[in-house]
């Protein structure tokens, strides 16, 4: 990329087309940041952008782009963590839409990059609180879109079971965190509103209580092209009958 035509030089001189490509992908490290107003004006776009590099794409046919569009989804968990006698694992915000309204609610976070959904799950908690689980289950999953920079997200609810009770809260992040009898959490208005969110996550984790509700668990698995390992999240009381 040692002049202003590298578009040029890549698409057409290159024969790109006449190779049966469709599509060229740039990967711009940050050091080579000058070169992205040169790439542009060549007919690239940007795909997307990470600390150290900017990619950007570009579609050769007179048809519409086949392109994969970049992540649709930021990926996030909510910690159901309840002890003895009901008593649930609640904290205040420092931050957010939960910022100075006195509400209580489950500790929440985002999926690291190559981070599992169970692993996302124990290390929030643990950042937030300082207690230590064990994971159990997804009880549910919740896509709402437009959420984050005009992306959708997708939050699971976790269950999970705690192995140490002695709150240690994140000073950074979060105001407050205790142990507070389910009832009572469940009480606060904005856990009652009908057809809300909490409410249904309320009323999941009381029939989980109860025993009439399953989640899903995860179960390792093998990819059959590569030796990498990934998970399943199922319904092990259905799937082991």
């Amino acid at each position: 990329m040692a002049n202003s035509s590298v578009g040029v030089e890549i698409v057409h001189e290159n024969g790109t087309q006449q190779q049966g490509k469709k599509g060229v992908w740039i990967k711009l490290p940050i050091e080579l940041v000058n070169l992205v107003e040169t790439t542009v004006k060549e007919g690239f776009r940007y795909h997307h952008a990470e600390p150290q590099y900017l990619m950007l794409v570009y579609w050769i046919p007179e048809t519409p782009s086949t392109i994969p569009a970049n992540a649709s989804h930021r990926v996030g968990i909510g910690a159901v963590v309840i002890k003895n006698e009901n008593q649930l694992l609640v904290v205040q915000e420092k931050a957010g839409v939960f910022k100075g309204t006195g509400v209580w609610k489950i500790p929440t976070g985002v999926v690291d990059e190559g981070e599992d959904i169970f692993q996302t799950a124990i290390r929030e908690v643990k950042e937030e609180t300082g207690i230590d689980t064990e994971f159990l289950e997804v009880l549910a999953v919740r896509q709402t879109h437009k959420a984050y920079f005009e992306k959708s997200d997708l939050l699971f609810m976790c269950m999970l079971r705690p192995v140490s009770f002695d709150i240690q809260k994140q000073d950074l992040e979060i105001e407050a965190a205790q142990w507070m009898p389910f009832k009572e959490y469940a009480e606060q208005p904005l856990m009652k509103q009908q057809h809300g969110f909490f409410k249904c996550i309320n009323d999941i984790c009381l029939k989980k209580l109860h025993g009439t509700y399953n989640g899903f668990s995860p179960q390792i698995t093998k990819s059959s092209f590569t030796s990498r390992s990934s998970y399943v999240y199922l319904n092990e009381k259905d799937f082991n009958n």
